[in-house]
Order: C-alpha cells, then structure tokens, then sequence
C-alpha cells in the first residue's frame, strides 16, 4: 500500500531541494518512490505542477517508434513517426500516474503565490533512516497517512 506525504514549502527551491534529496534516498534504498511532484502558486494565482515524469515526452518517443515499425510496413517511415508521435504525446498528456494532478492543483490553489506543495508517494520507506535524513528541512506537513 502506497504511502501520501504533502508538505508546503515558502519556496519551489526549498521544494526542489528535498526532491533531490528525496530521490539520493532512492538511490540508496531508504525510500522506493512511486511519486513526488511539485505544485507551486505563482503570482497570477495559476497553478504550475513539476513532475518527476514528462508522460508527454514518452509517450511521443513510444508512438514514435511503434509509429516507424508499422510505416516500415507500408513504405512510409517518415509518415508513421510523424502520426506515432502526435498519437504517442496526446495520449501521455491525458494519462496521470502517481498523485492525481486535479488533487494537486485544488490544494496548492488555496495556498498564498509563491508557496510550493511536494507530493510524495512512497511506495516502501524506511521510516527511521528516511525521517532522520529529511530531519531539518523545513516546511510544514499538510497531509500524511503515516502515524505519528
């Protein structure tokens, strides 16, 4: 079962910081990430959200190669990278893995401009080794499934 973390931070530097260091930990085993991004307020009152994975880039480089392998079969490579590539980047624009980008965009909508949220989905952690890590970084926790 997957693990929800959201904390806001005053700044998206102070958010991207412990991204970072968020995913050194997964590098070195303490966390497994299923997701962490990032929704920052700017000044005109939009929500901007950072994303760890671009779905639209992948599925543009998917669609384009299934799109050169099925244009090699009716002698129109160049044709079916093209329609691949346009098929492949709508569909990773209109899919959502991890946190749901609505949910995201509804909380950090009621925050002041210029505060950030990180959403983090933990799929394992290692509650001890992870905690004493991120000891110290600031911001404020809005929401957790983790107990005390």
């Amino acid at each position: 079962m997957s693990t929800l973390v959201v904390v806001s931070y005053p700044s998206l530097y102070k958010a991207e910081e412990v991204r970072l260091q968020l995913m050194k930990m997964q590098k070195e085993y303490l966390v497994d990430l299923e997701d962490a991004a990032i929704a920052v307020k700017q000044e005109n009152g939009k929500v901007k959200l950072h994303q760890v994975y671009n779905l639209t880039a992948a599925g543009a480089a998917g669609g384009g190669f299934w799109g050169l392998l099925l244009g090699m079969l009716f002698l129109n490579p160049l044709l079916g990278v093209a329609v691949g590539a346009g098929a492949g980047a709508i569909a990773g624009a209109l899919g959502d893995i991890g946190v749901n980008d609505k949910f995201m965009k509804d909380l950090a909508a009621n925050m002041q401009p210029g505060h950030s949220v990180l959403f983090i989905l933990f799929r394992s952690i290692n509650l001890e080794k992870a905690l004493a890590e991120l000891c110290g970084t600031g911001g404020t926790i809005i929401q957790t499934s983790l107990s005390h």
